[in-house]
């Protein structure tokens, strides 16, 4: 009997440190996994004018820098503008030329010598009448005649003040109002000339983001519709991982908050992240309370929290596992 007593205590120490075992793991808070996953800046590059793909100078995986051509359209089309807003851009200009110097050399003689004409005309008439009258008062002729023969001498000298004006209207040129509206006329067609001329330097697309190409949607020969994406770049340098965390553990991942993931697809490596932003999801994404007593419903928040330090290898659509 005395030896048994020594495995009744052993037995009874043995059940009491799995009961304390027991309630310790009952009463521990339980932990939680996160999954994440990577994101990274998109960028599409396309182009403002339609037309078809003239040639397209990258491919998947190919680093861009800015300033780097991407691709060209051909578009025969705006071609044919710009030759329409030239030629009326130089249009514009002749005429506005002609209204700075005025009336040829001779337009003008033409006019004097129409006036001149006007001129010897009233200069005539006047004498007929004057004969006329001179045969009226002797009671030669009828009334009726010599006012006719007025009416011709007055009509005469109307004439060769209207002669006189055109003259002087050549002489001097057009009016400042008509120099100014064609000096318009010539700045606006200028400005149609470099619409279209913009135009036809956007057929030649250039980067202006550092990155890698994710994408090409077009190639050469297809038809590109105005702002529709023809290659997007991935920048990695501006990445970041995004979490859905529930409201209730909000209180772990305030911003500014460091925490550590780990990365399967890079060996399982641990990296350090900072959250930058917050925002509540959908009320699809809302998430019930377990316990039906607390008697709200919790939220799911999305998270983006940035590496702390650039992660080499980095690509977008990995993984990120976060324990807590």
């Amino acid at each position: 009997m005395k030896n048994r007593k020594p495995v009744w205590i052993i037995f009874a120490v043995v059940v009491v440190s799995w009961l304390a075992i027991g309630f310790f793991k009952a009463y521990k808070p339980v932990g939680y996994r996160l999954q994440g996953q990577v994101e990274a800046r998109q960028y599409s590059v396309s182009s403002k004018v339609p037309g078809r793909i003239g040639e397209v100078l990258v491919r998947k995986g190919d680093q861009v820098e800015p300033g780097q051509l991407i691709f060209t359209i051909f578009s025969p089309e705006l071609d044919a503008k710009l030759e329409q807003a030239r030629a009326g851009r130089d249009a514009a200009g002749a005429m506005s030329d002609q209204a700075e110097k005025g009336a040829r050399s001779q337009e003008i003689a033409a006019a004097r010598d129409q006036w001149q004409k006007a001129g010897a005309a009233a200069e005539l008439m006047e004498k007929t009448y004057r004969r006329i009258n001179n045969l009226f008062e002797e009671g030669v002729i009828s009334e009726q005649k010599r006012d006719e023969v007025y009416t011709q001498w007055q009509a005469a000298k109307f004439t060769e003040s209207a002669a006189e004006q055109l003259y002087l209207m050549a002489k001097e040129g057009a009016r400042e109002e008509t120099k100014q509206a064609a000096a318009d006329q010539v700045r606006m067609a200028e400005g149609v000339v470099k619409e279209v001329e913009a135009f036809e330097a956007d057929t030649r697309i250039e980067s202006s983001y550092q990155g890698e190409v994710a994408q090409v949607l077009l190639h050469e020969g297809e038809l590109a519709p105005t702002g529709f994406p023809v290659v997007t770049v991935v920048d990695m340098q501006d990445a970041w991982i995004v979490l859905n965390i529930r409201e209730d553990r909000l209180q772990d991942f305030k911003k500014g908050t460091r925490f550590k993931g780990v990365i399967p697809a890079l060996g399982g490596s641990t990296h350090e992240f900072i959250v930058d932003h917050m925002a509540v999801m959908g009320d699809f994404a809302t998430w019930r309370a377990t316990d039906t007593g607390k008697g709200f419903d919790m939220r799911t928040f999305e998270i983006e929290a940035r590496p702390v330090k650039e992660i080499k290898d980095l690509r977008v659509g990995m993984s990120v596992l976060v324990e807590n």
